[in-house]
């Protein structure tokens, strides 16, 4: 445990960061899910908007240091490759 008033302070600062860290996480994920229900569904309209969606939150989660930037770019490839094939059925 912490014994310094700063490192203390720290530690709370951390637990804040990382539940807001896991609350972004877990909306990527929410989101990557919808484009894949889309994508099964069919529905080309439905696809086009959770794609904006999804992009924008996985931009808005690297700017913030949430994900790294390759990681960003690999979930965004595999989700357009994906509704990408969607489409073209």
């Amino acid at each position: 445990m912490a014994n310094l008033k700063s490192s203390k302070k720290d530690v709370r600062r951390i637990r804040r960061r990382r539940a807001q860290n896991l609350a972004v996480r877990t909306a990527l994920k929410t989101r990557i899910k919808k484009v894949r229900q889309a994508v099964e569904e069919g529905d080309a309209d439905k696809i086009k908007a959770e794609m904006i969606v999804a992009q924008k939150h996985l931009d808005k989660a690297l700017q913030h240091g949430v994900i790294h930037k390759k990681q960003a770019a690999r979930r965004k490839s595999r989700i357009a490759s994906l509704a990408a094939k969607a489409l073209q059925k």
